[in-house]
């Protein structure tokens, strides 16, 4: 049987978590475009990609239900990945490059904010959502991975220190309960 070196796993897990620090400025642009977001009654619309896709929703279930705190009002999120009917008929008649900019075109409006997570920085559909974002005036947060992601293109990129998918995965799902932990102590 092979060893499976899980000490060491961990301890490679607790570097990149330990390399996060570095992403502090960021994470704190991105949690005060939320809370302002918020706070003037806009909603937070999130989107992704298979794993990524599975974050989205998992963030929107802490805004809209609560994190920590036993008694907060809903906050105002939403993920473009939950309507299956919706995603394959805009994938089918548009194709699947247009799955979230459609439908930010027909929810999204002024001062909302675009939450797109890709583990790549290079999804399609959610390059296009970004851009649409723009057109529509919404401000934009990417979170991604250390990629090639032209941080210019969103308002606030987050690009936590990993290369592997896995690695990046686990990063964004701490990302995602520190800013749901920072707007549950505020709502």
């Amino acid at each position: 049987m092979k060893k499976n070196n899980f000490s060491l796993k961990i301890e490679q897990i607790i570097s990149f978590f330990k390399l996060m620090k570095k992403n502090e400025v960021d994470f704190n642009k991105s949690a005060d475009l939320m809370f302002k977001t918020l706070r003037k009654k806009n909603k937070i619309i999130f989107c992704g990609n298979g794993g990524s896709a599975a974050d989205s929703s998992h963030a929107v279930a802490e805004l809209v239900g609560r994190y920590i705190k036993k008694k907060r009002k809903p906050l105002s999120a939403i993920s473009l990945n939950e309507n299956s009917a919706t995603l394959t008929a805009l994938s089918n008649d548009f194709g699947y490059k247009f799955i979230f900019s459609r439908q930010l075109e027909g929810l999204g409006r002024k001062n909302d904010l675009l939450f797109a997570i890709s583990t790549s920085g290079k999804s399609k559909n959610i390059l296009e959502a970004i851009k649409v974002a723009k057109k529509l005036k919404i401000k934009t947060i990417m979170l991604t991975g250390d990629n090639s992601f032209k941080a210019d293109l969103v308002n606030v990129c987050i690009k936590v220190p990993a290369k592997r998918v896995d690695r990046i995965q686990e990063l964004h799902i701490a990302i995602i309960h520190l800013l749901s932990e920072y707007l549950d102590g505020l709502f």
